[in-house]
């Protein structure tokens, strides 16, 4: 099964957010509808890239990596993606 991680800007709040999923379109619907807790104020939400990994390991494994850099310096590093 694909998953993909993914990165979202709020203009509301000039942050960035990296998650990872197996549905993208149903996750960021409740991102931009406030049901995710983490980023329920800063809404709406542009998805700035989606990844696609091979399976949830890759995708927590890269979610993390991304977490730890920092989504901008991930971005600046990877204008491409990974």
């Amino acid at each position: 099964m694909d998953y993909v991680v993914y990165i979202l800007y709020s203009q509301k709040r000039s942050r960035y957010y990296v998650g990872q999923t197996q549905n993208i379109k149903k996750r960021i619907e409740k991102h931009n509808k406030g049901l995710v807790k983490s980023t329920k104020t800063g809404g709406p939400w542009e998805v700035i890239t989606i990844i696609k990994v091979s399976n949830r390991s890759k995708a927590v494994l890269l979610e993390k990596r991304i977490k730890k850099r920092g989504a901008e310096r991930f971005l600046n590093d990877n204008p491409f993606g990974v």
